[in-house]
Formats: structure tokens, C-alpha cells, sequence
């Protein structure tokens, strides 16, 4: 990719994955539960309704306690499921 990747949109997609759009147009599933096991900020989001609350800010995902990952890491690690029509 020649542009830094930005997440456009994110959907939950079940268990504490979540489905992001980056700004290229690819769909990529990103699975957090690597991050839950850290712990930290992150431990919150193994509550379900917690992790649900998650939104789009600054050009990543984030959750309101201020938990948040690179946008870069995100498409790095995220599996390409679709390109985004």
C-alpha cells in the first residue's frame, strides 16, 4: 500500500473480532483477543458489551476507556476477507 492505511469504517463481526475498511478499499477481519490477553487498557474490552462500543476516530478503531491500535498494525495483522465495492 502505498498510502498509510486509515480505517474508513469498522463492523462488528462476532467474539472480539471486528470487520474494518481501510482507505484502499480492502475489508480486512481483525481478531483483538491478542490484545484482551495483554491486559491494561485493553481488558476491558473482554466484556461484550464493552468491546461493542467501539467506533472510528483519529483514522483507527477505538474504544471509550481510550483503547486504540495503530491503523498500520490493524492492516498488517487484519486477514483481507473482500475488496470494498
Amino acid at each position: 500500500m502505498s498510502l498509510l492505511p486509515h480505517v474508513v469504517e469498522a463492523r462488528f463481526s462476532g467474539g472480539r473480532c471486528l470487520d474494518l475498511v481501510f482507505n484502499d478499499g480492502l475489508i480486512k477481519r481483525v481478531d483483538f483477543s491478542p490484545y484482551i490477553a495483554k491486559g491494561g487498557v485493553f481488558a476491558e474490552l473482554a466484556d461484550d458489551i464493552f468491546f461493542k462500543r467501539f467506533f472510528v476516530d483519529l483514522n483507527t478503531v477505538c474504544w471509550p476507556n481510550g483503547a486504540d491500535v495503530a491503523p498500520e498494525r490493524l492492516y498488517e495483522i487484519g486477514v483481507t476477507i473482500e475488496a470494498a465495492a
